[in-house]
């Protein structure tokens, strides 16, 4: 009895994160996030406007995450009588909250796409951030990819996994709500800056943690410790509280330079250093960036196994 309640609480992880490393986000595949995104969508377009934004913003943000969370939870309670069925269905859960794999193969697409010409490098690093792409050159472009590779990291991986960690399958969809929220709404331009403050707020909290654990087990892994002073020095440059942790370790492991002015939707952003080393980055520097993030997600994942387990 005691090893099949161990089952029920640590495969849907290991099962679904495998699922993950093979198949990814087939885009054939209908994805929760999506509709996640269709009904922020639909919420925006009603509520964003006239006044009480912020308020309006805070209510809508604190109910889609509570619905998931509810959602979720009452969905695996009706499953318990069905182990089998409860544990396909977890699974299906954990491999959709996961984006290792699909972040890795785009980083791999963009650097392969600067070998084809500036256009085709441009073209593809767009589909990963939210930066203007269209003045990039092969260093920036470069740049871009593997500051986003560590910035979702911990979004994409690390961050669902500590909230899977700590409440379960409805706190990791609890989670990507909160990300989908912020990567929507959470924009501070005329159109977002009242409505989407809370959901940008809520996504730093809830990425706190993850971020600088994200940070850590980057340095664990490639045995570099003394990278940690360059993490606590270049942590803080960052617009965002939570992203120059992940960044500044892999700007650290590759001894590269990260950071600098970029237009958003033709605003110019400065974003402080993070290294001094302006060098050109390689298809080494990414595939030595690939091996650090999947060790980084192997050691994570263990240890969420190893909790959940001590946990039952």
């Amino acid at each position: 009895m005691n090893l099949d309640m161990h089952i029920v609480a640590c495969g849907p992880l290991l099962l679904g994160w495998i699922l993950d490393r093979i198949f990814g986000d087939p885009s054939w595949l209908p994805h929760p996030v999506v509709g996640f995104g269709k009904v922020i969508a639909g919420l925006e377009h009603r509520l964003n406007h006239g006044g009480s934004r912020k308020v309006k913003g805070a209510v809508m943000a604190l109910s889609l995450v509570t619905a998931v969370f509810v959602a979720v939870w009452a969905l695996l309670w009706l499953l318990d009588p069905y182990p089998v069925i409860k544990l396909i269905v977890e699974t299906i859960g954990v491999f959709y909250c996961l984006a290792g794999t699909t972040l890795g193969r785009e980083v791999r697409m963009v650097f392969k796409a600067c070998d084809r010409g500036l256009q085709y490098g441009r073209k593809q690093l767009s589909r990963i951030v939210g930066r203007d792409t269209d003045s990039l050159d092969d260093r920036e472009i470069k740049t871009a990819a593997l500051e986003t590779l560590a910035g979702n990291l911990s979004d994409g991986v690390i961050a669902p996994l500590f909230w899977y960690m700590l409440l379960g399958l409805p706190g990791m969809m609890a989670y990507k709500m909160i990300n989908t929220l912020d990567s929507m709404v959470g924009y501070k331009n005329d159109r977002y800056r009242e409505y989407g403050c809370f959901s940008a707020r809520l996504d730093d909290a809830a990425n706190y943690i993850p971020a600088r654990l994200t940070a850590l087990l980057m340095v664990v892994v490639t045995f570099r410790f003394g990278l940690l002073k360059f993490v606590k020095r270049y942590g803080r440059c960052h617009a965002s509280p939570n992203s120059g942790y992940p960044e500044s370790a892999l700007a650290g492991i590759l001894n590269c330079r990260f950071g600098g002015t970029h237009d958003y939707f033709g605003q110019a952003v400065y974003k402080p250093y993070i290294g001094d080393n302006a060098r050109q980055l390689t298809s080494n520097d990414m595939k030595k960036s690939i091996s650090v993030c999947f060790w980084t997600e192997v050691v994570m994942l263990l240890i969420t196994i190893a909790i959940r387990f001590a946990l039952v």
